[in-house]
């Protein structure tokens, strides 16, 4: 039997590779709501994975984007899984999304994988065994002032009538930092925080399979992850910061003003 992370790792390839081919091509896009869109490559992503997890292992509930929760098969564990994230960039075109995997053992992220199947890139982290990319370990920047880092962040798909949109804190940091990214894609920003490429990231309204995996994957790498107020993180409280830990501090303070 595979093991957790092989499974994982087989999913997520097996999806993102699908995704790939279908790039750039013919298919359906519906609205789940305003600017929130869904293609049916987002939900045969799904079924792939959810085929690959249940075949070898089947006793374990899943939550995730397309079909929320499973029946409950096993109270201590549950995959949490995105099967396109950064849909919106996938149906425009736009070359960065990726494959989301996460397993929860009794309320901890224990494992963490991300799929780029364009940048042919898979991140991979279990708890208290570090954060790898492509099988080599990754770490952190070490950038410890705030003006000399690069950050991303995102938007929620209500940004047009919720008045906590975002970008009152991405104008107080737009004028702190290198520059601000904008990527439509969590789990990719995450990864990209772990590896040193940028430096911070921070989003104030995202479901769990956005964040499960990355996360992990930033602490592993050495990183800070905690709410944007700096309270303990959770997956299930909708915001995030994580960053290089350096300028985790500078960062709380700017979000806070």
């Amino acid at each position: 039997m595979l093991s957790y992370k092989e499974v994982a790792i087989l999913a997520a390839k097996e999806a993102g590779n699908f995704q790939k081919t279908k790039f750039r091509s013919s298919f359906q896009v519906r609205e789940k709501s305003p600017a929130n869109l869904v293609t049916e490559v987002d939900i045969q992503s799904e079924k792939i994975i959810l085929d690959i997890l249940t075949r070898h292992h089947s006793n374990i509930d899943f939550l995730t984007e397309e079909q929320s929760v499973s029946e409950k098969k096993n109270a201590e564990k549950c995959w949490i899984i995105d099967p396109l994230d950064g849909t919106t960039n996938f149906a425009h075109g736009y070359p960065l999304f990726g494959v989301s995997i996460a397993l929860e053992i009794k309320g901890s992220i224990v494992l963490g994988v991300v799929f780029i199947p364009m940048l042919d890139e898979i991140f991979v982290a279990e708890r208290g065994k570090g954060a790898y990319r492509n099988g080599a370990p990754i770490q952190v920047s070490h950038v410890n002032d705030l003006q000399q880092s690069l950050l991303a962040s995102g938007f929620p798909y209500d940004a047009w009538t919720n008045s906590d949109n975002n970008t009152h804190e991405w104008a107080a940091l737009l004028k702190s930092v290198v520059s601000c990214r904008c990527d439509g894609t969590a789990a990719i920003d995450l990864c990209h925080v772990a590896a040193g490429v940028l430096d911070g990231y921070w989003e104030l309204d995202l479901e769990a399979w956005d964040m499960a995996a990355g996360s992990l994957i930033v602490e592993e790498s050495g990183g800070h992850v905690s709410l944007p107020d700096g309270k303990s993180f959770n997956i299930y409280q909708r915001g995030i910061l994580a960053s290089n830990s350096n300028i985790h501090k500078a960062l709380i303070e700017k979000l806070g003003r």
